[in-house]
């Protein structure tokens, strides 16, 4: 079993940065970040191979935000800049995670940090 713990939300001014922290107390093969808005469904953000640092990003958030991991500290970051209004959701950070077809899934979640970005 993974245990995820996020932190760093909050509430930030359009083309504000944030970073995200997601502490896991294992590693699995990937670790990464999604997203759910308000009555919306949770879609992928970014993710990460611990191993090869190889890194994933949804197409909205491409040159704007990065995944990045401290192996030594068991944590990813997200690092989100030029954030736009429409970054606003509930963000879950997710560990060994499977792509079928064009969805991407993951079997461990945490409990999700609130980011708002203002106009």
């Amino acid at each position: 079993q993974v245990q995820l713990e996020e932190s760093g939300g909050g509430t930030v001014q359009a083309g504000g940065s944030l970073r995200l922290s997601c502490s896991a107390s294992i590693r699995t093969f990937t670790v990464g970040w999604f997203r759910q808005a308000a009555g919306k469904e949770r879609e992928f953000v970014a993710s990460i191979s611990w191993s090869r640092g190889s890194a994933r990003y949804a197409d909205s958030v491409k040159g704007r935000f990065t995944i990045v991991t401290d192996n030594t500290a068991n944590t990813a970051y997200l690092q989100m800049n030029s954030l736009k209004p429409e970054d606003t959701a509930v963000y879950y950070c997710a560990a060994d995670l499977s792509i079928i077809g064009s969805t991407t899934s993951a079997t461990y979640w945490g409990q999700g940090t609130q980011v708002t970005v203002s106009s």
